[in-house]
C-alpha cells in the first residue's frame, strides 16, 4: 500500500468542508429560534465540535471501525489512536493515511449529535444536552456506524447500501430528535400558539449555504478518492439539492408565497436525500431524487404540525423522512456501472436491493428511537432534561450561559 497524495489532499480537504458544516449547522439552527435563545442554540452545535471531537479520538472511532465483534461493535484496538498512523490502514481507505481516514469520518460523528438538538431547543437544560449526547455518541452512533460502514458490520455483510451517511447520521439523528422531543415535551406556549417565528432568516440562510458548500465534502469525499467517483457524487448532490430546492419554493408558492426559509430547507431536504446514494447512482437521478425530497419533507412537515408534536426544527421531517427517502432511493436507482462497490437497484432489475435498503431503514428506525427514549429516561431521572418554567420564559441564552445575542427587549 502506497500513498495517494492527490487522495489525501482532497479527504483532508473535504474533512475541514464537513468540520465547517457544524457551524453552518449552529447559524441555520439559530436564526430558526427566537432571538433569546440564539447563542444557546448556537452554543449546542459548538459544544459537539469540542465533545465528540475528543469523544471520537479516544474511543469512537475505535468502537466504530476497529476489528469487528460479532457483526456489532467494533473493538478497542484504536483505543486513543493506538495503531492509527501516517501509514494507510490495510482495511479502509488504503491509498491515505489512516489518520486522515479517521479525522473524516469524526467529522460526520460531530455532526450526527448536533443535528438531533434542533429538536430540542429553547428548553433542554445544557448539563442534560451535555451528557445525553456523550450517552447517545457511544450507545447510538459508534454501534449504527459499525453495523453499516465497519469491516464486518452486519448490515455491511447484508448489503445495505449508505455512500455518505442517509442511515448512519441522518435517520439516526431524526429518528432520535422526534424520540427525544417526545419524551421532552413542547416548549411553554406552545400549545397556546404562542409566537415563535424565526428570530433570523438571513442568518437561516447564511447556515444553508455553508451547509450546501461543506455537503460537497460529505458526499463526494466519501469516495476517498479525487477522481471520477468523487466528481459523479459531487455533481449528483449539486442536482439533488438544487432540485428540492426549487421544488420547495414551487409548493410554498401554490400555498402561500415562494418564501426564503422555504428555499434554504428544501435545498437542505435534498441533500439530505442524496447523500445515501450520492456515490451509488447516476448524476441525473439527483433529480427524481431531490424532487421526492422536496415533496416528502414538505408534507410530512406539515403533518407534524397538525400532530401538535413540538419536535421544534423539524429534524424529523427533514433529516429522518429525507434520509428514509434517500436510503430507499438508493434501492431504486443505484447501478453498478456508476460504482462497482455497489449494487444495482429497482430500475436495473434488482429488486432485492430496495428490500435490504428497507431492512436497513426499519432496522435503524427503532433502534434509534427506542435506544434515545431509554438514554433520555436514564438523564432526566438523574439531573432532569428540562429547564424551569422561569429560565425557558427569561430564555436560555440568559439563564443557561449568561449571554445575549442582541441589545433592546428579547422575546
Amino acid at each position: 500500500m502506497s500513498i495517494n497524495y492527490a487522495d489525501t489532499a482532497w479527504v483532508l480537504m473535504s474533512a475541514a468542508m464537513v468540520l465547517f458544516m457544524t457551524p453552518g449547522l449552529a447559524f441555520f439552527y439559530g436564526g430558526l429560534v427566537r432571538r433569546k435563545n440564539f447563542l444557546s442554540t448556537i452554543m449546542m452545535s459548538f459544544a459537539c465540535l469540542g465533545l465528540i471531537g475528543v469523544l471520537w479520538v479516544v474511543y469512537g472511532y475505535s468502537l466504530s471501525f476497529g476489528p469487528d465483534k460479532a457483526g456489532i461493535i467494533g473493538g478497542l484496538d484504536f483505543f486513543g489512536l493506538a495503531g492509527v498512523g501516517q501509514e494507510p490502514s490495510s482495511v479502509y481507505a488504503t491509498t491515505i493515511p489512516h489518520l486522515a481516514f479517521m479525522t473524516y469520518q469524526g467529522m460526520f460523528a460531530i455532526i450526527t449529535v448536533a443535528l438531533i438538538t434542533g429538536a430540542v431547543v429553547e428548553r433542554i437544560k445544557f448539563s442534560a444536552l451535555m451528557l445525553f449526547s456523550v450517552l447517545w455518541f457511544t450507545f447510538v452512533y459508534t454501534p449504527v456506524a459499525h453495523w453499516v460502514w465497519g469491516s464486518g458490520g452486519w448490515l455491511a455483510k447484508l448489503g445495505v447500501l449508505d455512500f455518505a451517511g442517509g442511515t448512519v447520521v441522518h435517520i439516526a439523528a431524526g429518528i432520535s430528535a422526534l424520540s427525544l422531543a417526545l419524551l421532552l415535551g413542547p416548549r411553554r406556549g406552545f400549545k397556546e400558539k404562542e409566537p415563535m417565528e424565526p428570530g433570523n432568516i438571513p442568518m437561516v440562510a447564511l447556515g444553508a449555504g455553508i451547509l450546501w458548500f461543506g455537503w460537497f465534502g460529505f458526499n463526494a469525499g466519501s469516495a476517498l478518492t479525487s477522481g471520477g467517483l468523487a466528481s459523479s457524487a459531487f455533481v449528483a448532490t449539486n442536482i439533488s439539492a438544487a432540485t428540492a430546492a426549487l421544488v420547495w419554493m414551487i409548493l410554498s408558492w401554490i400555498y402561500r408565497r415562494p418564501s426564503l426559509l422555504g428555499v434554504a430547507t428544501g435545498a437542505v431536504a435534498g441533500l439530505v436525500a442524496i447523500t445515501p446514494a450520492a456515490g451509488f447512482v447516476q448524476p441525473i437521478m439527483g433529480i427524481p431524487i431531490g424532487a421526492g425530497a422536496a415533496i416528502l419533507c414538505y408534507y410530512m412537515m406539515l403533518f407534524r404540525a397538525k400532530t401538535g408534536i413540538d419536535e421544534s426544527l423539524d429534524v424529523w421531517a427533514v433529516h429522518g423522512m429525507g434520509g428514509t427517502w434517500g436510503a430507499l432511493a438508493t434501492g431504486i436507482f443505484s447501478s453498478v456501472a456508476v460504482n462497482s462497490a455497489g449494487k444495482d437497484g429497482l430500475i436495473y432489475g434488482n429488486p432485492k436491493q430496495l428490500l435490504l435498503q428497507l431492512i436497513g431503514v426499519l432496522v435503524v428506525w427503532a433502534f434509534a428511537f427506542m435506544m434515545t427514549w431509554v438514554i433520555g429516561k436514564v438523564v432526566n431521572a438523574t439531573i432532569g432534561l428540562r429547564v424551569s418554567s422561569e429560565e425557558e420564559s427569561v430564555g436560555l441564552d440568559i439563564s443557561q450561559h449568561g449571554e445575549r445575542a442582541y441589545g433592546g427587549p428579547l422575546r
